[in-house]
């Protein structure tokens, strides 16, 4: 008899979970004990595993979505159970059954909700899959497709990369959970859609799908392109020619692993490149991550790779405008600079914001850095040093490292720094987890590291989520001082200028001094004015004798 898994109460406070990963597909085999999916909670985010064994027959919340505590999470039965009735009385979402866009279908039950978002007058032929866009951070929407990576026509294999998506924080590989050919693209490149629209359709080549295209974008919820079911009936050697590609690319550098798999390795920060796969295909997962050890000669080759398909990059050609001639150009607004505007204005116009600006002598910390990197293999930077002064004066002064809500203001006790990166399409802010207990080369390497990734668009979600306060730095660009706006649900930012040689008054007299301008943007709703000036204070105090750091 099949069994309604609801939402659970994982801990005292929670009203409502998110999905953050299902471990667990429509047609899998579940036993006692196993886990189904990390669920992200107002605390943490938690493994959540079944007590109950059978087969997944129905996925009710996807990955990504919010909802409250009983809600339908997962229907668990014999393979091939009718599960009707469930669904009509049960109290999944209204748009809950499309959990198949990215799934295999191995039993009528899948075939049935994968049909569903396509609005699909009809049953899906045989081994037919609609991919719908994915919801790939948590706060996305909508997706742009910057490239399409495969063209109706060819094979897709299981972990094939079918495109490159835009989202609000990165662009992302999108990979195929699907074997079969690609039958049809519903987002042409360069396009914007909401999640869930129709992204493509998988199926065996040949299958005719105008109708699944039709229905689907007479809902109005994609842009499609012309089917060319025509190009489906390609010859066999075709097909095999097309089968050979994609798997010379997957050898050549793609990295098959699984989601959970991608996420561990992002928090410890392992570069895929580097660990074997145990899984089906060289896939990596979860074990090979945790079993990982990393060899000292792995990183160079990486880096050296990377350096190099940088370098041969071409650069954009300039503009030519004719003297005398009135010349626009209309630049179309990425899904990241709508996301940054939507954002920063929500901040600047909900959040009273006030600055303090304080001046900070900055002669030891440039000794102290000068002495440290003398040590091999060592390279600290100013702005280093003032991510652990930032770090260490949180923890004295929590209600710093604090965020509003209507009913309560949420203290912060670990301290979580963002670091403001400006890429070429506009600025990401990667996130150092528990920064306070990470020493100053930690925190140059992990900055580098996130500095770099974040301009290649090699970051992942997870890399850009929980800070709890925010370090903005434009000196290296000569701007002495300026107030930046606060990065919500954060209730404070630093903006951190250059630092300059001017006359400076000591013990009476005027000497030639180091000095920098540090500029604290509040929420007033959180901060009072002492305490952001306490908080400067002690700040100024780390920077100005490193030393203390080490108290």
């Amino acid at each position: 008899m099949a069994i309604k898994v609801t939402m659970p109460r994982l801990s005292d406070t929670m009203t409502e979970g998110t999905v953050a990963t299902w471990l667990k597909k429509v047609g899998d085999k579940i036993s006692e004990g196993d886990i189904l999916a990390e669920i992200e909670t107002d605390k943490a985010t938690m493994e959540f595993e079944s007590f109950n064994e059978g087969t997944l027959l129905h996925i009710g919340i996807q990955a990504g979505e919010t909802a409250p505590v009983d809600s339908l999470l997962a229907i668990i039965g014999k393979e091939g159970e009718d599960i009707s009735a469930l669904l009509a009385g049960g109290d999944a979402p209204a748009e809950a059954p499309k959990a198949e866009a990215k799934e295999e279908a191995p039993t009528a039950e899948a075939k049935t909700e994968t049909a569903a978002p396509a609005k699909a007058a009809t049953e899906l032929p045989k081994g037919v899959v609609v991919v719908t866009m994915p919801r790939l951070s948590d706060t996305m929407t909508e997706g742009t497709v910057a490239t399409w990576l495969k063209k109706v026509g060819d094979a897709v294999a299981e972990g094939d990369i079918l495109a490159e998506i835009e989202t609000d924080k990165a662009t992302m590989e999108f990979e195929s959970f699907n074997a079969g050919t690609l039958l049809y693209i519903g987002i042409q490149e360069g396009n914007t859609a909401p999640v869930d629209s129709l992204l493509a359709i998988i199926g065996p080549a040949g299958t005719d799908i105008s109708g699944i295209a039709e229905n689907y974008t007479a809902g109005g919820a994609s842009t499609a392109s012309a089917p060319a079911a025509e190009e489906t009936k390609a010859a066999p050697a075709a097909e095999k020619e097309t089968e050979a590609t994609a798997d010379t690319s997957s050898n050549g550098g793609r990295i098959l692993a699984s989601p959970l798999a991608k996420k561990i390795a992002s928090d410890k920060g392992i570069q895929l490149s580097q660990v074997k796969g145990s899984g089906e295909n060289g896939r990596i997962v979860k074990s090979d991550i945790e079993n990982f050890t990393p060899s000292a000669q792995g990183q160079p080759a990486a880096k050296a790779a990377d350096a190099k398909q940088e370098a041969s990059a071409p650069a954009a050609p300039k503009v030519f405008v004719p003297a005398g001639e009135v010349y626009t150009e209309e630049i179309k607004n990425s899904q990241m600079r709508k996301i940054i505007a939507k954002r920063l204005a929500e901040s600047l116009f909900t959040a009273p914001h006030y600055n303090l600006v304080i001046e900070v002598s900055m002669d030891e910390a440039m000794g102290a850095r000068a002495t440290i990197n003398t040590v091999p293999d060592t390279k600290v930077s100013f702005n280093d040093m003032v991510i652990k002064a930032c770090a260490l004066a949180l923890k004295k002064h929590p209600k710093i490292n604090s965020q509003w809500k209507e009913d309560a203001i949420i203290i912060n006790h670990h301290v979580n720094i963002g670091v403001a990166v400006a890429v070429e399409d506009g600025l990401v802010v990667p996130v150092l987890k528990f920064t306070d207990a990470m020493s100053l080369s930690q925190i140059g390497a992990s900055v580098r590291d996130l500095a770099g990734r974040a301009k290649n668009k090699k970051l992942g979600p997870q890399e850009m989520e929980g800070s709890t306060f925010t370090v903005s730095n434009l000196g290296m660009f000569g701007i002495t001082e300026f107030n930046s706006i606060i990065n919500q649900p954060n209730s404070a930012i630093l903006s951190v200028g250059a630092i300059v040689e001017k006359p400076v008054v000591k013990n009476g007299q005027i000497v030639v001094g180091n000095t920098m301008m540090l500029s604290l943007a509040c929420d007033h709703r959180t901060i009072d004015g002492a305490t952001g000036a306490q908080f400067l204070q002690t700040l100024k105090q780390y920077i100005e004798s490193p030393v203390t750091m080490l108290a």
